[in-house]
């Protein structure tokens, strides 16, 4: 799934996104693993806020993303900051140009866009080639209890002055997926009018244990399963990490 427009929009709408989070949990890891100047990509990288915080702290980074629309933004602000990151544009299925990484990440749930067990056992596939002997994979995933219980058949609102967004949710036809429908209304420049448009996304997660069984499957060592970035798992966690190692 692609952005669009929303974007352009993005950061001002999620400007809660707690971005330093996922920031500390990276260094948290890399201290824990003795990872000294790893050379990392983070796939899924959207407008490019953690590669910036990243590249902030001297690591070397690129960004990887699907959407040329996200990757604009985040080269934009990438040039505006004065980091140095590579960005490419490329399907997390079809990852490719990578070799001898010290670390893959791929967060705030962008695996959960995938579509079937198959596609996420093919990224994973993808991050191991392109991984070094030891290599570090770091993702998250939204947790099944999130999917069924928070997301649900709910909807939720963002209004403010400018620029507005109705983001309803309904369970989708696949087990544990959902279908986002996401109304924004932006208001035009010097006028009282507001313009209205649409986009629709899919997600899916799976339970814990098929995604730890696919690492293992091609040849991972999962070596931390965490909840909601520094906790242990509970049936009410919202977001599961993962701390994979290539064997």
């Amino acid at each position: 799934m692609t952005y669009n427009r929303f974007a352009y929009l993005y950061d001002q709408l999620m400007n809660d996104v707690p971005y330093e989070k996922w920031l500390q949990f990276v260094k948290d890891v890399f201290e824990k693993y003795e990872m000294i100047n790893p050379t990392i990509v983070d796939i899924g990288c959207g407008t490019g806020t953690l590669p910036i915080l990243l590249a902030k702290q001297n690591f070397s980074i690129s960004g990887v993303d699907l959407s040329e629309e996200m990757l604009s933004v985040a080269m934009a602000k990438a040039e505006h900051e004065r980091v140095q990151i590579p960005f490419y544009q490329q399907n997390m299925m079809e990852l490719e140009g990578f070799e001898d990484l010290d670390c893959v990440t791929i967060f705030c749930d962008s695996l959960n866009y995938l579509e079937s067990k198959d596609q996420v056992k093919q990224t994973f596939e993808k991050v191991y080639e392109s991984l070094s002997e030891n290599g570090l994979f770091l993702f998250d995933v939204h947790s099944p209890y999130k999917i069924e219980e928070i997301f649900g058949e709910d909807t939720f609102f963002i209004d403010d002055a400018e620029l507005s967004l109705v983001w309803s949710c309904t369970q989708g036809d696949q087990p544990l997926s959902v279908e986002h429908d996401l109304v924004f209304f932006m208001k035009e420049e010097n006028s009282d009018f507001y313009e209205r448009f649409e986009e629709y996304h899919n997600q899916m997660t799976f339970p814990i244990n098929t995604y730890q069984s696919l690492l293992e499957q091609i040849g991972f060592e999962v070596k931390e399963i965490r909840a909601d970035f520094h906790e242990e798992v509970e049936e009410t966690s919202e977001r599961i990490f993962f701390i994979a190692m290539k064997k």
